[in-house]
Formats: structure tokens, C-alpha cells, sequence
């Protein structure tokens, strides 16, 4: 078994039963899937324990400090394949989303390989994977995906520190561990490798920077990222309370 895929989930149930049929439909088998619930008061935790997963062995953990920090680093201590994905509660993964993946660590240099976030229109998302394809080939040491679709080498993710509170308390969490994590080596976003979020979250003034924030970050040069992450944005976003925990707030249900 090479291949752990971490889903933290709070309140999901409109979502998670759909989420996990994707993962079960992977034609990349046998994986395991650490499935955190963070202190759900819905049904998804009954939900994630009566999925029928065939060759996923399933590990249920249950983080009761809030924040999706925490629960991400709960799962640290439990990964143990040679790689590791990341996703959401509320995103489709096509069925050889593994395999494609996996395909693409061919490269002994290669720590990292990104999904890209589309939309269910196919014209729609072929655009947008080509987007990524430039962004990343322009600015390959920068972010230009989410939470939702990353996947690491797990020796280099975890000594560039994995998911902790105690690296970055804010929103933006999957930006900041790529800072980490691309000094430990290189980081492709395969065309190929593409997954469907929910498009849900349509207000995302308490969770993301604002224009000249994201514009600094790709004009700042690779050298100096840690002083714009530490130095710049973290102390923003402290000035604004945007922390980790703005992630729980389901806005589109009010």
C-alpha cells in the first residue's frame, strides 16, 4: 500500500457521501483514508462510518479542538505510505485521480503534485486546467491550488513539518505549507490531474487576502517568501482575525 488520502470534515453531511463514492470508485487500489471528523454535530460522522469503501483500508479519528489545523494535524502521526493526498468533505475526485497522481512522481526530485480545482462545464474546466498549466510553468515555486487537491512525497512533506498549528494559525493553510514543502524539492501540476470542489462558498471575504496581497505574493521573489508569508501576511491577517477557524463558518447556509 503507497497511498494514504486525509479527508477532514466538520458538518458535512449534504456533502461527505458523494465525496467518499469518488474515493471508492478509485481505480488505484489497495489506499488508506484517514477520515477526522472535528467535532461534528450534524451526520457525518454516521455517514463516513457506513460507507462501503471496498480496498480502502479506513482509519476514523475524532479531533475535538476546533479548527481544520488541528484535525490535518491530527492525522500527521498516522501516515505512513510513501504518499500522501489531501482533499475535501465536498469534492468529486474522478476515478483514476490516484493513479494519475501516482504517474506523475516518475522524477526522484519531485515532492509535490497539485491538483487543479474546476468547474463542471467541460469547456469551462479544460480553460481552467490550462490556466494552471501557464501559471505554474511562469511561477513554478508558487501555489495555484487549494487544500482540496494536493498531493506530497510523505518523507519530504513531513520534514518540511506537515499540517501544525504552531507553523500557521491563519487562513490560507495550504498556501503556507508549499512555502515549506517546495524547499524540499519540485512541484508539477499535471494537466491531467484535475478534481470538481463545490462551489458553495461563493463569499470568501473571511477566508482569502485581498488583491494586493495575492499580487505581492507573485511578484515577491522565491527567496524573500518567507519574510511575505511570516513577516507581511501572517501579521495581516492577525490584524483582520482571519484565522484558521473563519474556515468553519458555512456561510452560504445563512
Amino acid at each position: 500500500m503507497n497511498w494514504t488520502f486525509v479527508i477532514a470534515y466538520y458538518n458535512e453531511a449534504a456533502y461527505l457521501g458523494e465525496t467518499l463514492a469518488s474515493l471508492a470508485a478509485q481505480t488505484l487500489k489497495p489506499f488508506r483514508l484517514i477520515l477526522v471528523d472535528n467535532g461534528s454535530t450534524d451526520a457525518s460522522a454516521t455517514i463516513a462510518r457506513a460507507a462501503v469503501l471496498p480496498d480502502v483500508e479506513v482509519l476514523h479519528l475524532s479531533e475535538p479542538r476546533a479548527g481544520k489545523i488541528f484535525a490535518l494535524e491530527s492525522a500527521m502521526p498516522h501516515l505512513s505510505t510513501a504518499f500522501v493526498a489531501f482533499g475535501d468533505a465536498d469534492t468529486f475526485y474522478p476515478p483514476d485521480y490516484l493513479a494519475t497522481a501516482a504517474r506523475n512522481y516518475a522524477a526522484p526530485d519531485i515532492v509535490a503534485v497539485m491538483a487543479t480545482d474546476v468547474p463542471s462545464d467541460p469547456a469551462a474546466a479544460w480553460r481552467k486546467r490550462h490556466h494552471n498549466r501557464i501559471a505554474s510553468w511562469l511561477w513554478p515555486k508558487q501555489t495555484h491550488t487549494g487544500g482540496f487537491g494536493q498531493t506530497f512525497r510523505t518523507a519530504p512533506f513531513l520534514a518540511a513539518g506537515g499540517y501544525a498549528e504552531r507553523h500557521w494559525s491563519y487562513v490560507l493553510m495550504d498556501h503556507e505549507i508549499m512555502q515549506r514543502v517546495v524547499k524540499q524539492g519540485r512541484v508539477v501540476y499535471p494537466f491531467d490531474l484535475w478534481c470538481i470542489p463545490s462551489d458553495r462558498r461563493t463569499d470568501r471575504t473571511r477566508v482569502r487576502w485581498t488583491l494586493p496581497e495575492r499580487l505581492l505574493y507573485h511578484f515577491t521573489p522565491w527567496f524573500a517568501k518567507d519574510w511575505y508569508f511570516y513577516r507581511f501576511l501572517g501579521p495581516r491577517l492577525n490584524a483582520r482575525k482571519l484565522g484558521h477557524l473563519n474556515l468553519r463558518e458555512k456561510t452560504w447556509q445563512q
